[in-house]
């Protein structure tokens, strides 16, 4: 395993934010004021924040691998320079002007950590789950990235090794999953679907067309 900190460039956040900052602690008083006047329903501003983090923000993300599956021109591009690849699809934004894409292969598995604070792509895979910005995650996936892994029900051959990247204020990576078997003639539009947020983070893999045909309605 190799952690690759880039030369350890500081990060634009300051402190653990494994606890609520004094911002954090701000909004959390001001949804309550609006939640007790009724001015906001809270159950309908949590299905609103999981639209953002799980669906439309990886919905980027997994157009961009589904790209690269396709095309290996935008595939190259990418790998020389994903902002500009990312960006000529139309995503990019702040929390994303410094992209680098890092392609899963048989012989090497990415994962992406931020251990300082909680780093992220935003304009390719929305709002960082909680579990991403937590101190166990951001100091277990250095330390025993096959164990954290293993909880998120990934199991690799041992002959796979397993690179984590270190995403900074300067710096942030999207993990290009393997394409999966029995996808040969798929349009870019389905093999999106297959595509996780998690399998971008490097924490899941993209699923398969068995799992992809039984979730259907």
């Amino acid at each position: 395993m190799a952690h690759d900190p880039h030369h350890d460039h500081d990060h634009d956040h300051d402190g653990d934010h494994s606890e609520l900052g004094p911002m954090d602690l701000r909004v959390r008083a001001l949804q309550s004021v609006l939640s007790q006047k009724g001015y906001i329903d809270p159950a309908a501003l949590d299905v609103l924040i999981d639209t953002y983090q799980t669906r439309i923000g990886p919905r980027n993300g997994a157009r961009v691998v589904a790209r690269a599956w396709l095309d290996p021109a935008f595939r190259d591009w990418l790998g020389r320079d994903a902002s500009a690849a990312i960006a000529s699809l139309g995503f990019a934004g702040r929390q994303g002007e410094h992209m680098v894409a890092v392609e899963n292969t048989d012989d090497q598995h990415n994962m992406v950590v931020c251990t300082l604070c909680s780093c992220y792509p935003w304009p390719v895979l929305g709002l960082p789950p909680s579990w991403y910005k937590s101190a166990p995650y951001r100091s277990r996936a250095v330390k025993d990235p096959r164990g954290v892994l293993a909880e998120f029900g990934v199991s690799l051959p041992d002959t796979t090794a397993i690179r984590v990247w270190d995403s900074t204020a300067e710096v942030r990576y999207l993990v290009i999953p393997q394409r999966p078997d029995g996808t040969e003639g798929w349009s870019e539009e389905r093999l999106a679907e297959l595509v996780t947020r998690d399998s971008m983070i490097g924490t899941g893999l993209a699923r398969t067309p068995e799992a992809e045909r039984r979730s259907r309605p």
